[in-house]
C-alpha cells in the first residue's frame, strides 16, 4: 500500500482531518466552519452561491455552516440591494478574532504533520500539493491560500 500514492494521500489526509477536528471541537466548530471563515478572510464578502462554489461545497451544507456562524456572530448575512435573492456573507470582527485564535490552534498541527521535513522540503511539498490540487480541478481562487 505504501507504493500507492493515492492511499498515502488518503491516509495522511485522514490523519490531518482527525487532528483538525479534535482541535476545532472545543470551539463548537467543524472543518467547514474554519474553511468558510478562512475563505471570507481571504477573498472578502461573498454571496452564498459563490462561497459554496469556491469551497466546492453543497449549497445546503453551506447554508447550515453559514447559519451556525451567523448565529454565533462570526459572519453577517445581508441581502444584495441590486438582487434581493442574493445573500451576501461577510466576516465580522468577532469572526476575524476567532479565525486568528483558530489559526494559532491549527498552526501546531501543520508543524507536527510536517515535522519529518526540513524547511526546504516543506516548501516543496506545499508547492507540489497545490499543483496536484489544481490539477484535480480545485485551483486556488483569488489568493485563497489556507483552509
Amino acid at each position: 500500500m505504501l507504493d500507492l500514492n493515492a492511499y498515502l494521500v488518503y491516509a495522511t489526509g485522514k490523519a490531518a482531518r482527525r487532528r483538525l477536528t479534535e482541535t476545532l471541537a472545543p470551539h463548537g466548530l467543524r472543518l467547514w466552519h474554519l474553511t468558510a471563515l478562512t475563505m471570507l478572510a481571504d477573498v472578502g464578502p461573498q454571496s452564498k452561491g459563490d462561497l459554496a462554489s469556491r469551497l466546492d461545497m453543497n449549497q445546503s451544507d453551506l447554508a447550515r455552516t453559514v447559519q451556525d456562524l451567523d448565529r454565533a456572530g462570526h459572519v453577517v448575512c445581508t441581502r444584495d440591494p441590486a438582487d434581493r435573492r442574493r445573500i451576501e456573507v461577510a466576516l465580522t470582527a468577532s469572526g476575524r478574532s476567532l479565525l486568528t485564535r483558530l489559526n494559532d490552534d491549527v498552526h501546531p498541527i501543520d508543524e507536527d504533520l510536517l515535522a519529518p521535513l526540513d524547511a526546504t522540503e516543506r516548501a516543496q511539498f506545499s508547492s507540489m500539493l497545490r499543483r496536484v490540487h489544481a490539477h484535480l480541478g480545485h485551483p486556488a481562487r483569488d489568493g485563497a491560500s489556507r483552509g
